[in-house]
């Protein structure tokens, strides 16, 4: 091979993507390597300027017919490159098909966690936080023991409920109780009827009268059954103190304090990939596109009378900026301050219309419509070309307020893994994912131990790594298959540790990191 190593690629002016204006020589004949930090520009400079013109020019210099049957790149943005040769590369190949593709969908983390999630998470009432358990004759005479023991071994009445159905009456529903040998009624709620089964004191009972009494109540009950503790007496017989609390028990996925149900936990429930599982809004995307009122309102300096809200300082809508200043005065709201200065319920006003507003033809005029009724109003419109392109101008994408973000369905977010201190080294509990529609406090969501997939999701692979390191699960839950999924997770987490992407979180969508760094992670 002859000597050419004074002959070199002269790149000047590169700025592809990322690149700021790069000059750099190449020399020609050499084994060249390009490392950098990630995002720094390596493909970029590589793949989308240097092999992008050498195989732009070799495809020039075929004829039109044959340019037609090959592949052609664009010209890169560089001011010139000279002493280029055709160019082969081997490139990058980029397996994302979705926009829904995130690190944990391309390393398949996501779908070996929606197993273990399926098979190992515990479920807490979206309502009091207490732990949903599925009881049975054994482990309610456990308890009843144990709560008794510490109420001083009151009497306890065995009931169950029992929901009258509404072609039945009250009284041909006691006469079938009456049948079967039920002839006391603990208490009547409306259409719902508690049955007593047994009276005992859980002390002196034989095990097998409880047993037995708790197997007949849950089959009559459909798998519930309410325990009450009589209310204490003094010694002349006298109730002194109010019944407490009935103990209330289920044999289903369902918070018998609360009653709520739950549905079975399973594989599509915790994907936000699947519609079992996917948000109903944004369909698992965890953004929705929509009007962005930073677009409609751009400059917070300028008041509502010199013209704030962009979209109506048109000729077309000129009315409606008309329709502002003339409620606004009729209001009191100020059309001589800047929009930034203007009170959190004034901003309502003029984005939300009034509460009374109901439709244009019932409510107009007579009442303020807002900004948002009025995009609603063009959205009525959309199927004119000119009215889309007006809409297009003031749309983008935001989080989804329904599921904030996760994805996910709000029942999939109320199975937690591991215990609090799993869940404290890892994650601090402000930092965890509260939806909106819990009832949860701020003290509940502390002491409520584990994290939610979503939490998994979000934290950096470093410390995902940890949080499953150190995972404490229920030994009754450690079979053979769940052990699997664990070390298949392990494994996956300390290979993206040992490539250096142990700073990236598992949601991280594909479109934030460069290619080079997809390529890596799958």
């Amino acid at each position: 091979m002859s000597d050419n190593r004074s002959e070199a690629i002269h790149i000047v002016g590169a700025r592809q993507n990322n690149l700021k204006h790069i000059d750099v020589d190449l020399p020609l004949n050499e084994l060249i390597v390009v490392t950098g930090v990630s995002g720094s520009g390596k493909s970029s400079l590589v793949f989308d300027t240097l092999y992008a013109e050498g195989q732009r020019r070799y495809v020039e210099t075929f004829s039109p017919y044959a340019r037609q049957f090959l592949d052609r790149m664009d010209k890169p943005q560089v001011d010139r490159i000279d002493g280029i040769p055709p160019a082969i590369a081997i490139d990058q190949t980029n397996p994302v098909r979705t926009s829904r593709s995130t690190v944990g969908t391309m390393t398949e983390l996501a779908d070996h966690l929606k197993l273990l999630f399926a098979r190992a998470s515990q479920l807490y009432c979206r309502s009091c936080s207490r732990p949903v358990l599925r009881d049975n004759p054994d482990s309610i005479h456990a308890d009843m023991q144990a709560r008794a023991q510490q109420a001083g071994d009151p009497r306890v009445i065995i009931a169950f409920p029992l929901t009258i159905p509404d072609n039945f009456s009250e009284e041909e529903i006691l006469s079938l109780l009456q049948s079967q040998g039920y002839t006391r009624i603990h208490s009547r709620m409306k259409s719902r009827l508690e049955v007593v089964q047994d009276r005992l004191r859980t002390s002196s009972a034989e095990r097998a009268r409880v047993i037995q009494a708790l197997e007949a109540a849950l089959r009559v009950g459909n798998g519930c059954v309410n325990v009450h503790p009589a209310a204490a007496e003094d010694s002349a017989g006298e109730t002194v103190v109010v019944p407490p609390a009935p103990w209330k028990y289920s044999t289903a996925l369902h918070c018998a304090d609360c009653d709520l149900h739950y549905r079975e936990p399973s594989q599509s429930a915790f994907s936000f990939n699947s519609p079992v599982g996917a948000c109903g809004t944004c369909r698992g995307f965890g953004r929705v596109i929509g009007v962005d009122y930073g677009l409609v309102i751009p400059d917070e300096s300028k008041t509502l009378g010199a013209g704030a809200v962009k979209p109506w300082q048109t000729q077309s809508f000129k009315e409606c900026q008309d329709d502002l200043v003339k409620y606004a005065k009729k209001r009191g709201i100020p059309l001589d301050q800047p929009w930034r200065t203007l009170s959190a319920a004034q901003k309502k006003w003029v984005i939300d219309g009034e509460p009374e507003w109901v439709s244009w033809k019932e409510s107009w005029p007579g009442v303020w419509y807002g900004v948002q009724h009025y995009f609603d109003w063009l959205e009525s419109k959309a199927y004119k070309m000119h009215i889309r392109v007006l809409l297009s101008r003031y749309r983008a994408y935001t989080p989804c307020e329904d599921c904030e973000g996760s994805r996910l369905k709000p029942d999939a977010l109320l199975w937690r893994i591991g215990n609090r201190e799993d869940a404290d080294g890892v994650m601090e509990p402000r930092m965890r994912y509260r939806q909106k529609q819990l009832a949860w406090t701020d003290a509940q969501l502390r002491v409520v131990p584990g994290l939610t997939i979503h939490d998994l999701m979000q934290l950096p692979v470093d410390r995902c790594a940890r949080f499953f390191a150190t995972l404490h699960l229920p030994s009754a839950l450690l079979d053979e298959a769940t052990q699997l999924l664990l070390g298949e997770i392990r494994t996956r987490l300390s290979y993206l540790q040992e490539v250096g992407l142990g700073y990236l979180a598992l949601i991280a969508s594909r479109a934030r990191f460069p290619g080079g760094k997809c390529s890596v992670s799958t």
